[in-house]
């Protein structure tokens, strides 16, 4: 069982599976945007910290069962999300694309993609955004996004639907996505979420108010875009 003890001693979830964001190298350490993020807070709160890898979507459930302290994954904020788990404020930025095969038509409406087959993760706000809105498609669920991206290069699937800087600087860098390209508009808010917070159990609110003023310090010092400028060539809030 893990709690934050009186030195501040914090275990800390991300997924592992989700690069750039978080992944483990080729000597299975975790590293990516989410870890040096959660790093420099753990600098910042003056605490000892272990960041774990667990599976998406065990890991609101993960937290609950207090298995680590906060996670650290990117998170949405949605309402359904706020009924299980506390939220920093928002980390960062986040728009949801899909992506498919170029030259598709650029209508991605619902009516459009009726019997079309996406591809998602499962658990994620895009997922959840796709059941609520396209219910007319075919839609095929998927432990990680990468899995999603290999059936579309495939043909398995036509479109895929998820995290729009993910997509620029993961999939569509790669020789394989060299035929696939951004469809339709930039989509968030509502159900995809009001930007990305840390979670931590609702009864947890000294974690949530460290973690709050790590995150004001991070920002202040330039730490936070030092870390953003290793990853990414724009900012991402």
């Amino acid at each position: 069982m893990a709690a934050a003890n009186a030195q501040g001693s914090y275990r800390i979830a991300t997924e592992g599976a989700y690069p750039p964001w978080s992944f483990k190298d080729s000597q299975g350490m975790l590293q990516g945007w989410d870890v040096d993020i959660a790093r420099a807070l753990c600098e910042k709160m003056k605490a000892k910290c272990e960041i774990v890898a667990q599976d998406w979507d065990g890991i609101i459930p993960g937290l609950v069962a207090r298995k680590y302290d906060m996670i650290v994954a990117s998170m949405a904020i949605t309402p359904q999300r706020r009924e299980r788990v506390a939220f920093s404020a928002k980390y960062k930025d986040t728009i949801s694309r899909f992506v498919a095969r170029k030259g598709m038509p650029p209508d991605v409406s619902p009516a459009a993609l009726k019997g079309k087959t996406i591809g998602v993760q499962r658990g994620s706000v895009q997922a959840a955004y796709l059941a609520q809105n396209y219910q007319a498609a075919n839609l095929k669920f998927y432990d990680t996004p990468q899995a999603a991206e290999l059936d579309l290069v495939a043909g398995r699937v036509e479109y895929i639907l998820g995290n729009m800087v993910t997509y620029h600087v993961g999939f569509l860098k790669t020789p394989e996505a060299r035929d696939f390209a951004f469809v339709g508009p930039e989509l968030k808010g509502g159900i995809l979420g009001e930007g990305n917070g840390i979670a931590v159990r609702k009864d947890d609110g000294q974690t949530l108010a460290r973690i709050n003023a790590a995150l004001e310090a991070i920002r202040a010092d330039g730490t936070y875009d030092r870390i953003t400028a290793k990853y990414f060539p724009f900012k991402l809030m």
